[in-house]
């Protein structure tokens, strides 16, 4: 009996401190990191094709003929030299290097000549179902996007993306510095594998410039399996990086954001994102820093969502995440605004298999200093699905404002430091059971 009882105190002594340290792990994930293009060790010099780089001569027939020929040869590297070169839509190929010299800039045709203008949104370089696929240099592409950005909320108008790949294997980006783009800077969607974003410099004004704003255009937005954000440097006029849904084994480090929405989940996040790690990056101006959004109509389970190690300055808000997305009343859009009050008022409505489910999800070693009257977060669940399983260890944000969680379970805050107009950890709640450093 008195080994039973011993045996029993253990196991319990254990379960006391297992338990919790083991659920403070349910969003560290192990990454795997993708697997590299492998290209042909051919070349194909644009200019033995007929492009001239002078500003002015179109070189679409040219530049297309150089990567038809390395078609025809099995693949390899097209080279962009020294020079400026004017160029309409590009088809892309597999087993292809465009590399851009460190001289060379690759121009977008202006508006007023690009195939399609306004009405069909030709994509600048594309592909579909495409396998070892690279854009590499130290050159620059331009979309001389300026005249196409008043078009943003026009109806009917149909802007290009830059980079616009589908459903692709083994895709590498690297050292291009992408500038303008008319809409999307980076868009690789569908049902991707094996993606990396390395060194990559992407810029466009932001959204609120008062001279010349550009709107939508994101940096890179990338969806699939086994994907690798590194050591960009990123300031647009949208989000700074998002994926939508079916995406999974996601590492985003080392980089440095500017202007932009923040990293992103969604809007559509239906079919899940799971496994996803932000670190090591700084947010300087950005609207947000971490941002998550989904709704009813297009949601899924986004879960083992980690970010740990960074240094927010600036920041509109700096940790995100809701799923009233598309909300149209008044009240519930302006998120720097929602009160307890507010959230409580949100309506609930049956789970669906696109109902926003988010678990999972680890803040770690974060700082960040919130812009002059503006709160420090928001975590905003529905009232049907409240969010879950939610870890802040080691985070110290100082905001005007407070941070809100409204409809939301299990929400841990350890050796935290939130300062606001409220005081220390003084947080706006409904609906949500949390512990601070141990104590409800």
């Amino acid at each position: 009996m008195k080994t039973f009882r011993t045996v029993s105190q253990f196991l319990f002594i254990f379960l006391c401190i297992a338990v919790p340290y083991f659920n403070t792990l349910k969003a560290q994930t192990v990454y795997v990191a993708p697997t590299l293009p492998s290209i042909p060790a051919k070349t194909f010099n644009i200019q033995h094709y007929g492009a001239v780089g002078d500003n002015a001569t179109d070189n679409t027939k040219a530049i297309q003929g150089a990567i038809d020929a390395a078609v025809n040869a099995g693949g390899g590297e097209v080279v962009v030299p020294v020079g400026v070169y004017l160029c309409g839509p590009l088809r892309f190929a597999s087993n292809l290097n465009l590399h851009i010299d460190s001289a060379a800039i690759l121009k977008m045709l202006p508006m007023d000549k690009y195939p399609g203008g306004t009405k069909e949104g030709i994509a600048f370089i594309s592909g579909s179902k495409l396998h070892d696929v690279v854009i590499s240099g130290k050159g620059t592409i331009d979309g001389q996007g300026s005249p196409w950005w008043p078009y943003a909320k026009t109806q009917g108008v149909r802007r290009p993306r830059m980079i616009a790949l589908n459903t692709c294997e083994r895709v590498l980006i690297e050292q291009v510095r992408l500038m303008n783009s008319p809409m999307f800077h980076i868009a690789i969607g569908g049902k991707n594998v094996d993606v990396t974003v390395r060194d990559v410099i992407i810029r466009a004004p932001a959204s609120t410039d008062p001279v010349n704003p550009s709107h939508n255009t994101d940096a890179c937005d990338v969806s699939g399996t086994n994907i690798l954000i590194q050591h960009c440097d990123v300031s647009v006029g949208d989000d700074n990086f998002t994926c939508a849904g079916g995406t999974s084994n996601v590492l985003i480090t080392g980089c440095t954001y500017g202007n932009g929405h923040g990293v992103s989940i969604g809007s559509p996040t239906r079919g899940g994102v799971s496994n996803f790690t932000v670190e090591n990056c700084t947010f300087t101006n950005t609207d947000c820093g971490i941002r998550i959004k989904s709704d009813r109509d297009r949601g899924g389970i986004l879960q083992n969502i980690t970010y740990r190690n960074l240094r927010m300055t600036n920041v509109g808000i700096p940790i995100l995440i809701y799923a009233t997305y598309m909300a149209k009343e008044r009240q519930y859009r302006d998120l720097q605004k929602i009160t307890p009050e507010i959230a409580e008022t949100y309506p609930s409505a049956p789970v669906t298999e696109l109902t926003p489910t988010y678990r999972n999800i680890t803040f770690e070693n974060i700082t960040a200093t919130a812009a002059k009257g503006k709160r420090a977060g928001l975590i905003w669940g529905l009232p049907e699905a409240p969010i879950s399983n939610v870890l802040f260890q080691n985070v110290n944000i100082i905001a005007d404002n407070p941070f809100g969680i409204f409809f939301a379970n299990d929400v841990k805050l350890l050796n935290c430091k939130i300062m606001t107009n409220w005081g220390k950890n003084r947080l706006a709640l409904t609906h949500t059971t949390m512990t601070i450093d141990g104590k409800k």
